[in-house]
């Protein structure tokens, strides 16, 4: 990857709605929490980290309601993203409820809202001049209008020589669409960063695989594959075999929302400047040891 030129990050903005409860959720009465509401997205948060942790320009495309349009473009900005959000004139802002237990583990409750109506129709050849790296949300591909974004994206890219990295985003979300599907889908990418439940189930293993085998079956269809693994760091897989793995940064974990965005957002700014995959990886594993540290899924 060339250390000139913008990422530009093709995906979602939600709003995140963050309720911490270090006890367990008592069902059908009250359970103590703190709540907060934060800017959000797989594709905004890692757009933000790289802006936050990296030299190059960040660009992000996004749709979003007219409720929340301005507070969202403020927050991207004063990270040092340059946002182009399309403001839906029919669907509010995606909203994501992050129920974070004392673990700091986190389940969502996701509405999408109007983060997956972007379509062709927003795209617009000249977001990509100047751009070294296109990277898609992987929630882009779980609805059809976005998905159609998603492939213009990528055709575009590919036509210019520019790398595509895709974040499958949700292996919730994946196992209902189809992890076969989705490969087709994000056929002439140039990486792909997984955590090892999505890995897993886009290699066709089970879950007892180890991981490496998954790692090592999706690079020979993607040529660099780089599986995070929470804690315990990142594997990298390149057209085959295994090239490296990386330890986990120690970080004492708040709420592990958004970590896999801010990986992404620090891999991508490191390889941007010139890292090869094993350093980049070890940047993404510094970012998202930091981004645990905080309430939220932002720097």
């Amino acid at each position: 990857m060339t250390a000139a030129g913008a990422l530009l990050v093709v995906g979602d903005v939600v709003t995140d709605v963050v309720a911490m409860h270090p006890e367990p959720i008592v069902p059908a009465t009250d359970t103590s929490a703190r709540i907060r509401t934060l800017p959000g997205g797989a594709g905004a948060n890692a757009a933000c980290w790289a802006a936050c942790t990296g030299s190059a320009e960040v660009r992000l495309l996004a749709r979003v309601g007219t409720e929340s349009a301005g507070w969202h473009e403020r927050a991207l900005v004063a990270a040092g993203v340059r946002p182009r959000l399309v403001v839906d004139p029919e669907e509010p802002t995606g909203t994501v409820v992050a129920l974070v237990d004392g673990a700091a583990e986190r389940t969502f409750l996701t509405d999408s809202g109007a983060s997956l109506r972007l379509c062709p129709a927003d795209w617009t050849p000249s977001l990509l001049d100047g751009a070294a790296h296109l990277h898609l949300s992987g929630y882009l591909f779980f609805a059809d209008r976005s998905r159609d974004l998603a492939a213009v994206a990528l055709r575009a890219a590919r036509a210019r020589g520019v790398p595509v990295s895709v974040d499958p985003a949700s292996a919730g979300f994946l196992a209902a669409h189809g992890p076969e599907r989705f490969m087709a889908a994000v056929a002439g990418s140039a990486v792909l960063l997984p955590n090892e439940e999505e890995a897993r189930l886009l290699a066709g293993l089970p879950p007892s695989s180890g991981v490496a085998r998954a790692a090592v079956a999706l690079s020979r269809r993607v040529p660099l594959v780089v599986v995070t693994l929470g804690a315990r760091g990142a594997l990298v897989a390149e057209r085959g075999r295994i090239t490296a793995e990386v330890p986990g940064e120690p970080a004492r974990a708040v709420d592990s929302t958004g970590a896999g965005d801010a990986f992404t957002g620090g891999f991508l700014a490191a390889r941007l400047e010139g890292a090869d995959p094993a350093e980049a990886a070890r940047r993404g594993c510094r970012t998202a040891a930091l981004s645990v540290t905080r309430p939220g899924a932002r720097p």
